[in-house]
């Protein structure tokens, strides 16, 4: 039995993420001259993960870089006042989204089948690995590392050595690190801050929960529990106020995650079958949907619960066979945790390359048909509410963080922005800003995750209303329509 995954993998699944009606305008910048009001940002030092670093369409590259809200952001403080900001530049035009069979593949962007007409991502083409910053590194503002913790930002590991017994390592820090293996992120940082920092923007704590959430929250080992999480953000967020006491800043909190594309580009019903092939599978089921009858029957589970576990394809699009360990345990029966797949499960991306091919398990099966799509592929219910709830509680502990220094920090409300994009509610010059990766509205890169410039620019601009109504301020803001959005498919 063959089978082709409905519009190439439906990366296209874009209808659903184009937002309507715009509502919430930025407004024009007041006419009265730059003013830095009760701040002084002659020093701007800027501390988080990938979104302050710039990484873009699963790549750290130049653009990316140069379009990050921390560099806009830096550019507009110059009309107050503020100095140089020192980037550790990646020096490559691609950058690096993962190894091909001739080398480093670049960065994503949407390609268009010249036979189906389908868009999905695919890399650009050759890419670099990343090398050492060559720069002045105790002359650096911007210490965004993509991908690290807040346990990593705290941590010497983090820099190296780079080995496989050594998790925590990150090339993307250890490249610009003062001291490799010794120093640290909010260290490198807080030097940074004690020679003259007097402006601080910080950005870490996500990846203590995307991580977990992007692997589908199969390995719980990743999640930071809500003690760890709260010990290592005072600790890094009072390191850097202690480096300049006299210094102010500004301090993002987590978006919520089902707003990401990335959970939304793989629809539950991405098996189109024919009716022999529907059969076919229906048959290879029969047994199991037998035996949910008699668990049923024999009060080991409920009828909804046979309903909801019951394998049944048709003609057409079909939703996926798929793993769910919430299921009543019925491996003495030898019946498998599993059922197909709905509207209330979110996938990840790389199912949309995974569905329908075989694996290492099963050489000639077709995931999602044949046999289940794995833990990692799929968000269910119940871990969609968990991850929610540490969101929820990790921003708690943010708030809780800022207000214990009221008078140096404020709270840029990144989390309440992004909702109202996903809500349609956000625009500039009438040109609307929307949760998708297509151009050219969409706000998220290709990578399904993370901001591209356009939406970079709306975020500089939701960073300096903050600053000017907290300190009195009168820092220009941007055209986000100024900025490059996704390219268009190729």
């Amino acid at each position: 039995m063959t089978m082709k995954l409905l519009n190439q993998s439906t990366y296209i699944l874009l209808s659903g993420l184009l937002l309507g009606a715009c509502q919430y305008e930025f407004p024009a910048s007041p006419v009265d001259a730059p003013d830095a009001g009760n701040a002084d940002f002659s020093k701007y030092v800027a501390v988080g993960n990938s979104l302050t670093a710039g990484l873009m369409d699963g790549a750290l590259y130049d653009r990316a870089q140069q379009n990050s809200f921390a560099v806009i952001l830096a550019g507009q403080l110059e009309a107050t006042g503020g100095g140089s900001f020192n980037v550790p530049d990646i020096d490559s035009e691609n950058g690096f989204f993962s190894m091909g069979p001739s080398g480093p593949l670049g960065r994503l962007i949407l390609t268009a089948n010249p036979s189906t007409g389908a868009i999905a991502p695919a890399p650009i083409g050759t890419g670099d690995l990343p090398t050492p910053y060559t720069g002045d590194k105790a002359a650096l503002n911007n210490f965004g590392v993509p991908g690290i913790t807040l346990g990593q930002a705290l941590t010497p590991l983090t820099g190296g050595p780079a080995s496989a017994e050594n998790p925590a390592y990150s090339p993307l820090y250890a490249r610009f690190a003062s001291n490799p293996g010794q120093s640290t992120v909010i260290g490198d940082a807080a030097a940074a801050m004690a020679d003259g920092g007097t402006f601080l923007s910080f950005w870490l704590g996500a990846n203590d929960v995307l991580g977990y959430a992007i692997g589908g929250a199969s390995n719980p080992t990743i999640l930071t529990t809500d003690v760890d999480f709260q010990t290592r953000y005072t600790a890094a967020l009072t390191t850097l106020l202690q480096a300049n006491p006299a210094a102010n800043g500004v301090v993002m909190n987590i978006p919520a995650f089902e707003h990401l594309p990335y959970f939304n580009l793989v629809p539950f019903n991405a098996i189109p079958l024919t009716q022999v092939q529907a059969d076919q599978a229906n048959q290879a089921y029969a047994l199991y949907n037998g035996g949910l009858q008699q668990a049923a029957m024999g009060g080991l589970i409920t009828e909804e619960e046979r309903q909801y576990r019951t394998i049944a394809f048709s003609a057409g699009a079909n939703a996926f066979v798929m793993e769910d360990e919430s299921l009543t345990d019925l491996s003495s029966l030898g019946l498998p945790s599993i059922r197909q797949s709905t509207t209330a499960d979110k996938t990840t991306l790389p199912l949309s390359q995974a569905l329908g091919a075989p694996s290492e398990e099963n050489p000639n099966g077709q995931r999602g048909v044949s046999f289940p799509v794995e833990d990692e592929f799929v968000l269910i219910p119940d871990e969609q509410m968990e991850i929610n709830g540490k969101i929820t509680t990790f921003n708690e502990l943010i708030t809780a963080a800022v207000n214990a220094n009221p008078e140096r920090l404020v709270l840029v409300d990144a989390a309440a922005f992004i909702d109202q994009v996903a809500a349609g509610q956000v625009s500039a010059g009438g040109v609307a800003l929307n949760a998708s990766i297509t151009p050219p509205n969409g706000g998220f890169s290709v990578d399904g995750v993370h901001p591209n410039g356009r939406a970079h620019a709306f975020l500089a601009n939701l960073v300096i209303d903050t600053i000017n109504a907290k300190w009195e301020s009168n820092i220009p803001k941007v055209n986000p329509n100024a900025y490059i959005a996704n390219d268009l498919p190729r």
